[in-house]
């Protein structure tokens, strides 16, 4: 409890930063007298507010708009830890203001729990937004837990057991424009996982705790957002193929189709709903690591990334986006989903709900550092991190 109220002050820190960052600080108080031959110098704290007052402003003429947020946060996976993140936008084309932007975030991690995390991600949008190339590359360690395979497994308590995982991922999509918001392209992906010091092995099945992968397929997309980071209006559909076959140095040989359907509209003053429908089915022989989940950041936000692992998974999110006041704004959520070997095995009673409340600050334009707050069944977590969930 004490843990949780720290953390609910560093948000309510983090709002006031917001706010003072949001105002303009004046050079000199009223009925001074300004000197045009002396140059007051700026201290530590005056340079930071004047960085972060400027930070969503879009700058002239400039090729490569980058900057850099970190700091100190919690997370109930992670506990305390201190993360840094560069977030960029640029334009193949300075001259051409109606494609959107490029975008890349570098970004970094660690905490007392022993996790480290570096990674890098971004869509790179050619000229004319002809050719798309989605890429996303990190390596992290983590002292984790495991429930074991299945919906059962997950929800039983007792079989939450510690291990230690290594894992690095990388996939990119390179994505060609067929006619009007019409994208495919084909898709490479790349996993190396290692689970070490596993307290209760039985619960792997027999699985090997260390598992390379390889895999090939291809993306097609439907997508008419006006952005990519912080959408406000438009749709996008997206079928993702991806074949694991074993003669090309696979142990476990497998396939998956990923489906993701996304919706934004502009409703009252300020507000933005947004809905998320998302599906993926592995069939073959599926390793652990790659086995269909949610959890995390992104999707069912307040469940343990990982702790429901099955064939297939399915989950719906309704969100509300309210901006406040400045740069500052508020979420909403509600949400559902479950897992299950195959389709015909979904059961009502395996539905688990979903729900929450988050604080945005528009720290870049197009960009927000996000704080969440998750509500899941059984458990609940506290969640920092920069774009939107979807």
């Amino acid at each position: 409890m004490r843990q949780e109220i720290r953390l609910i002050l560093g948000i309510l820190l983090m709002a006031v930063a917001g706010v003072t960052a949001s105002a303009e600080v004046p050079d000199t108080l009223p009925g001074a007298v300004e000197h045009d031959s002396v140059v007051p110098k700026k201290n530590i704290v005056r340079k930071v507010l004047d960085y972060f007052s400027t930070s969503n402003r879009t700058p002239s003429g400039k090729g490569f708009d980058v900057s850099v947020i970190g700091g100190p946060h919690y997370s109930s996976d992670t506990k305390f830890g201190i993360g840094l993140v560069a977030a960029g936008f640029y334009r193949t084309n300075r001259l051409d203001s109606l494609t959107q932007p490029s975008n890349v975030s570098l970004y970094g991690d660690v905490a007392t729990t022993g996790f480290y995390l570096i990674g890098i991600r971004g869509d790179h949008i050619f000229r004319n937004d002809n050719r798309r190339i989605d890429y996303n590359l990190h390596f992290y360690s983590f002292p984790r837990y495991f429930w074991g395979l299945g919906y059962e497994n997950g929800n039983d308590m007792d079989n939450k057991s510690r291990f230690k995982e290594l894992y690095v991922h990388a996939s990119a999509d390179y994505l060609w424009r067929l006619v009007r918001n019409v994208y495919f392209g084909p898709a490479v992906e790349f996993a190396y996982v290692n689970a070490r010091n596993r307290h209760r092995p039985e619960l792997w099945d027999g699985q090997d705790s260390h598992v390379t992968s390889f895999g090939a397929g291809f993306r097609a997309q439907f997508d008419n957002r006006d952005n990519l980071t912080a959408p406000t209006r438009g749709f996008l559909l997206q079928l993702e193929q991806r074949f694991l076959p074993k003669f090309i140095g696979n142990d476990y040989a497998f396939s998956y189709t990923d489906l993701r359907m996304c919706a934004y509209r502009r409703g009252w003053k300020g507000a933005v709903l947004a809905a998320r429908f998302h599906t993926r089915l592995a069939y073959g022989n599926v390793p652990w690591n790659l086995m269909s989940t949610f959890g995390g950041s992104n999707s069912m936000r307040g469940y343990y990334d990982g702790r429901f692992r099955d064939k297939g998974e399915m989950d719906l999110t309704l969100e509300l986006r309210q901006h406040v006041w400045r740069r500052n704004g508020l979420v909403f959520w509600l949400g559902a989903g479950t897992v299950y070997p195959k389709l015909s095995k979904i059961r009502f009673s395996h539905i688990l709900p979903n729900g929450g409340i988050g604080y945005r600050w528009e720290f870049k334009k197009l960009t927000n550092v996000r704080l969440d707050y998750g509500f899941a069944r059984g458990e609940k977590s506290f969640i920092f991190s920069i774009n939107e969930a979807f």
